[in-house]
């Protein structure tokens, strides 16, 4: 299997009644090691602008509304580790180049800078991620536990959080009602 990284993960009904059900995860890294990613349609109920006063780091003055952006559950591996998605900026040494129009941080810098001018245009904060371990995911494609897709800034960026579902279905060509509850192969 080629590499999912800059792909959507999106989760067949069947993984109803679990911590997955009905997720669609941003995949940040996807090699021979395994997979990390981050759930991009689960708002933690806080914030950003509220994270940033929990975190007690220094006050900026605030230029931007996006701050009043929901933080986001990454996933269930380390909660209590943030990780920001944004576009790329050079002078950001301490993200990792995903594309050439994503970047990914769980520097303390970057969050400084949300909702000032030196803010990226389009990010989002997450806590925790999803993982896997070597040919975990390319196992769990293959038994029809995930769909994929390649990633787009709208969904990541655009569409509302309760939406991404129902739209990453659609840029397959379907809708969510269409897709059964049981999985197999011809």
């Amino acid at each position: 299997m080629d590499s999912l990284q800059n792909h959507l993960l999106i989760a067949m009904p069947s993984l109803q009644e679990t911590f997955f059900e009905r997720a669609v995860i941003y995949v940040c890294e996807h090699d021979a090691r395994g997979a990390m990613g981050l759930i991009i349609n689960r708002p933690l109920g806080i914030e950003i602008d509220e994270l940033l006063r929990q975190m007690e780091l220094p006050e900026q003055p605030k230029v931007a509304t996006e701050l009043h952006a929901q933080v986001l559950i990454g996933g269930p591996v380390t909660p209590d580790r943030g990780f920001v998605l944004h576009d790329a900026q050079p002078h950001w040494s301490n993200s990792q180049t995903l594309t050439d129009e994503l970047m990914l941080t769980s520097s303390r810098d970057i969050l400084s800078a949300l909702g000032t001018d030196k803010a990226p245009k389009q990010f989002m904060v997450a806590l925790g991620y999803a993982g896997w371990s070597k040919d975990q995911l390319e196992q769990e494609v293959a038994d029809n536990v995930w769909l994929t897709i390649p990633a787009t800034r709208a969904l990541l960026f655009e569409v509302p959080y309760d939406e991404r579902w129902q739209q990453a279905c659609r840029a397959l060509g379907f809708d969510t009602w269409q897709i059964s509850h049981q999985t197999g192969h011809a």
